[in-house]
């Protein structure tokens, strides 16, 4: 991925509102999104992920989390175009979080490659569900017990220094491990597979990654990383969006149990699938159309460049033709240069 250029990204979001646009003129007009679900069963969560998906792919990077460190720049004038209340889409895994936390949709759809991405959003889930408080789930997520002195009331700087000094528990990561499975495979009953669990990329080797590095995780982390000097996992959670206002999911208490809310009524809903592909783009289309919704945002990160080089992209586009779209729908976009 690449990193968003401080001064292009509210001029981007301007000029994404009109591409959007223009495809939504090809396709007929919906209304509110009413009937999308208030919440989703468990089976037909599963359901949806198993019947949207397409085969595991691959990608030259892991991919544990962001490197745009801009990506917060748009959300200012995306509030502007788009309207809450209807779906969000996108890739790969954090920063979609932080765009759910300030857009409000009703239900979220993150697409990605990699099987790997997938079973990253489900750990997520899982210390969503399990963790009250913003301080709960970072503990949870980096495997480290929670420092005295935080509160509801503490910024995300005051949270990520405290953990910063503290180190990794073994014992709790065991415990952290051990409670996300049961809460997946014996709670939720999703039929995840055994190399999700307990294979080379499963639960527990992207776990044990997020506890090996902690806070200060980045995109260079793991076997296949990538680049140096790239943002921590502090560092994109504590930046602001140009006007001086933090707005990632874990700036505020109220950002943080939006998305908590969402994840315990399984309306974020991970998929492993290509943009270009046949069949994952066009599933939630269908689904989307079926109960008179529109996506009001896309989040597509670089992806688009991948297409352009592999001559696939026309592929996307007739893809995304499909879908059910307003004035307002927007692409997000991160480039550089």
């Amino acid at each position: 991925m690449q990193v968003f250029v401080r001064g292009l990204g509210v001029r981007l979001g301007l000029l994404l509102a009109v591409i959007a646009g223009l495809l939504a003129l090809g396709t007929p007009s919906f209304k509110a999104a009413e009937s999308l679900p208030a919440e989703v069963s468990d089976e037909a969560f599963w359901k949806m992920v198993v019947d949207m998906s397409e085969p595991d792919g691959s990608f030259q990077f892991e991919n544990f989390l962001s490197n745009e460190l801009g990506y917060q720049y748009v959300i200012p004038r995306l509030l502007q175009i788009t309207r809450p209340g209807g779906v969000y889409m996108g890739v790969a895994p954090e920063q979609n979080f932080t765009y759910i936390a300030a857009m409000k949709p009703k239900m979220a759809f993150i697409i990605d490659i990699r099987r790997q991405n997938m079973i990253e959003l489900l750990m997520y889930k899982s210390f969503f569900e399990m963790s009250e408080t913003r301080a709960d789930f970072i503990s949870k997520l980096f495997a480290r017990k929670r420092p005295e002195g935080l509160s509801e009331k503490s910024t995300a700087a005051q949270m990520f220094n405290a953990y910063s000094l503290v180190p990794p528990d073994p014992d709790l990561y065991q415990q952290n491990l051990k409670a996300m499975k049961d809460l997946l495979v014996k709670t939720h009953k999703f039929g995840l597979k055994p190399p999700d669990l307990d294979g080379t990329f499963s639960i527990g080797y992207v776990y044990s990654t997020f506890v090996d590095a902690g806070p200060s995780l980045d995109y260079s982390t793991g076997g296949r990383g990538a680049g140096a000097n790239n943002p921590t996992y502090a560092d994109l959670m504590v930046i602001d969006d140009g006007t001086g206002e933090n707005r990632s999911y874990l700036a505020t208490e109220e950002n943080y149990r939006y998305l908590r809310d969402m994840e315990k009524k399984n309306l974020i809903v991970p998929l492993v699938g290509d943009f270009s592909g046949p069949k994952t783009v066009r599933a939630v289309g269908e689904y989307l159309r079926d109960r008179n919704a529109t996506v009001e945002a896309f989040y597509l990160s670089n992806v688009e460049q991948y297409l352009f080089n592999d001559f696939t992209s026309a592929d996307f586009y007739n893809n995304v033709a499909t879908l059910p779209l307003a004035s307002s729908s927007t692409f997000i976009r991160s480039f550089s240069g």
